[in-house]
């Protein structure tokens, strides 16, 4: 299925590269659908502003966060910047000082996190504010692109294709990336927000009752005080982040204290080691199913990384309102810390900074090399009460 992608994107490369944007606003929706589901997205940040899933009752849920005014999401660029739904890159999470080297050469990224400490999510002008182009779109799918000329002081040139589509009861993700010039350090994530209670219990609006399930995540990244990589591998085994057995999210999260300096909460990156007898890269198990039993709404995660970052949203504080979709109450509901949670398909975090873990083949892309490629797809079902 990849390869047949990859020949799709490739075909398209000639035409993009000399076509102008077609999309007379960054911030017109384009929503797609199939049996069960429908997805909208803006082309800033090719970016995921909605999806409607059925739940239980069969009634239509919107699982993603996010605003109904889409130019909202360049206010919240230009404030809080929570990176609402978009895609995340040219390297996604953090990179250690903002400096890294590839084949010898020392690149600088502009830092954007802790005083100049790292970068996060690609520099201070990441992916998520581009505006990328519509290049091609039916009812089921669409694909934007974008043209990366060294953005932020990462080295070289690439060119990156979006394709979203749905099929019945699901929703998928193709992001590849073509470096056409230097080597180059290349992951890109998709930086959505789920809540699958869809906050239609206005009295228990956070992720903590739901229940989150990774069977391949027995390890970890270890990280210090502001989030960076600091080299070591641990163990979820004994500890908070073990969800290698089905578990209510807000089962130990005040015992989880491995997400940055005085707080509680997940913000981890969980290593995906697959089953003995399956590729690195395979794509064909679940490796993280989310489910909610307000709705029965639940979720199975495929995808081709080795790496899951999971944020429970401890940084949420009541003061963003949730989409007209998801307002059930007779009063407004705000998005409350763990009111949400993050699912981050992705390699391992600052691998180009600690090579130790061997995960070049991964993260270092260049001409002549195989494209970077990130598959996701997202399958929801519903569970009984």
């Amino acid at each position: 299925m990849l390869s047949s992608v990859i020949g799709i994107v490739l075909s398209l490369l000639p035409s993009v590269l000399t076509q102008s944007p077609v999309v007379p606003s960054p911030f017109e929706k384009y929503t797609i659908s199939a049996e069960g589901i429908n997805a909208s997205f803006i082309a800033y940040g090719a970016r995921l502003t909605n999806l409607f899933v059925r739940d239980r009752n069969g009634d239509p849920q919107d699982v993603a966060l996010g605003y109904d005014d889409a130019t909202q999401y360049l206010k919240d660029s230009e404030t809080v910047h929570t990176y609402y739904g978009p895609i995340v890159g040219r390297y996604a999470n953090r990179i250690k000082n903002g400096t890294f080297t590839v084949k010898g050469v020392t690149s600088h990224v502009r830092e954007n996190e802790h005083n100049g400490a790292n970068v996060l999510h690609g520099g201070i002008v990441g992916y998520d504010q581009r505006n990328w182009t519509v290049v091609s779109r039916n009812t089921s799918s669409i694909t934007f692109s974008l043209l990366d000329e060294a953005f932020e002081g990462f080295p070289g040139t690439i060119i990156t294709y979006a394709t979203y589509s749905v099929t019945p009861n699901q929703w998928t993700h193709v992001f590849t990336s073509i470096p056409l010039d230097k080597p180059t350090p290349i992951m890109l994530v998709s930086h959505a927000y789920w809540n699958l209670g869809a906050f239609v219990d206005a009295k228990a609006p956070t992720v903590l009752n739901d229940t989150l399930y990774m069977p391949y995540s027995a390890r970890y990244i270890d990280i210090d005080n502001i989030l960076i990589p600091t080299g070591a591998i641990g163990v979820v085994n004994g500890t908070a982040l073990d969800f290698t057995n089905p578990k209510q999210i807000g089962a130990d999260i005040l015992s989880a204290r491995k997400s940055g300096f005085n707080s509680t909460g997940y913000d981890n990156a969980f290593i995906l080691d697959r089953p003995r007898y399956s590729a690195p890269e395979a794509t064909d198990i679940s490796v993280l199913t989310l489910s909610s039993n307000v709705t029965g709404i639940q979720m199975d995660v495929y995808t081709n990384q080795q790496s899951l970052q999971i944020y429970s949203c401890g940084g949420m504080n009541g003061t963003i309102p949730v989409k007209q979709s998801q307002q059930h109450g007779s009063s407004t509901t705000y998005v409350e810390k763990y009111g949400c949670i993050v699912i981050e398909a992705q390699q391992w975090i600052d691998a180009i900074n600690n090579p130790q873990w061997g995960q070049d083949q991964y993260e270092i892309y260049t001409v002549g090399s195989q494209p970077a490629v990130v598959f996701a797809r997202y399958d929801f079902s519903t569970i009984a009460a």
